[in-house]
């Protein structure tokens, strides 16, 4: 089966884009490649997956209309994974114009591309962010969603909005995945776990927001690929039950689903740099903040629904996911110490 997987080169685009491989699919990548943070990273990543049998890839930016519109043209991919973003709640309070470019008119060329092309199934990334003001533990997909925080959160919103629009009027199946704080090798280095290790290792002082008292609901990188992956399997199906005068946010009589992706087990971020710390073998020096713009103190997933109709539920332990973490990083960087 052949499937475009965009954003490659990300951390959980060539995640994903290894376990189709893996069980034998054809897998086209995209990426534009930006320098967001370190390019030479994503280049590692993406030479993990060329010259694999089945493994094509093509430099190219989601937002580029025309580019994209041949794409789909020449390709005609099967099904879709959609990971291509711009990521980061802090990054866009300063650089709001790059979610537009990305999250929105990038998401615009997939969903048209998809409708013009009969893609069956478009599985695409959506956020924990998307919760916002909503203090209801757990988050749930039948929750409302109407209070972002950020605009990286707005763009998150409108795509599961855009989404469900396609559903109607074209009969697009989509299914959007909303992630929580995804950590493991060969992560993002603008996240919480790079910046500790590399200033712990460093022996420079970390930033810890809200006094430590954040609770975030961590979810191990091989989880998340492998929740994308049974997603995408499950093509989104109507809703019969649906009633329109009670309406669920997390379907619809269009063929259109939303699913939580977290570990189901919010741990608080004094209890993550302590694991970090064990895993390294060294003592961070804290330097206390108060909470930051835009973030949000708790997330906590319900994944019943995707464990109801995917059968998936993440599994890997904190402890075990930041050991995995500290080792790749030392190997990655070459870190003796």
């Amino acid at each position: 089966m052949k499937f475009l997987v965009t954003g490659v080169a990300g951390f959980i685009g060539s995640h994903v884009a290894q376990l189709l491989l893996n069980r034998g699919e054809q897998v086209i990548g995209i990426d534009n490649l930006n320098d967001y943070y370190d390019v030479r990273l994503k280049e590692a990543r993406l030479a993990r997956l060329t010259g694999r049998a089945g493994f094509s890839f093509q430099k190219l930016d989601v937002a580029d209309r025309p580019g994209m519109e041949s794409f789909f043209a020449t390709e005609k991919p099967r099904r879709v994974i959609h990971l291509a973003a711009q990521a980061g709640v802090r990054y866009s309070l300063q650089n709001p114009h790059a979610y537009v470019d990305a999250n929105l008119v990038g998401f615009m060329n997939i969903l048209e591309g998809c409708r013009h092309n009969g893609v069956e199934h478009l599985t695409y990334a959506s956020s924990s962010s998307v919760y916002g003001a909503n203090t209801v533990m757990p988050f749930s997909i039948h929750h409302t969603v109407d209070h972002p925080l950020s605009l990286y959160a707005a763009t998150k919103k409108a795509n599961e909005l855009m989404a469900h629009t396609y559903s109607h009027l074209f009969n697009l199946p989509t299914t959007g995945l909303r992630f929580f704080t995804v950590y493991g090798p060969w992560g993002r280095p603008d996240m919480a776990m790079f910046l500790f290790t590399k200033a712990i290792l460093e022996g420079k002082p970390i930033d810890v927001f809200n006094e430590g008292k954040m609770r975030r609901d961590f979810t191990y990188i091989d989880d998340i690929a492998e929740g994308v992956v049974r997603t995408s399997d499950k093509i989104a199906a109507s809703n019969l039950d649906w009633d329109p005068s009670q309406p669920d946010p997390g379907t619809s009589r269009a063929p259109y689903r939303i699913y939580n992706i977290g570990n189901n087990q919010p741990v608080e971020l004094g209890h993550f740099i302590d694991c970090l710390e064990k895993a390294l073998g060294k003592t961070a020096e804290k330097r206390m903040m108060p909470m930051q713009l835009g973030d949000v103190p708790a997330t906590y997933a319900d994944v019943d629904d995707l464990t109801r109709d995917v059968g998936f539920r993440p599994q890997t332990q904190i402890e075990t996911g930041i050991q995995r973490f500290a080792d790749w990083y030392r190997q990655f960087y070459q870190i003796t110490q």
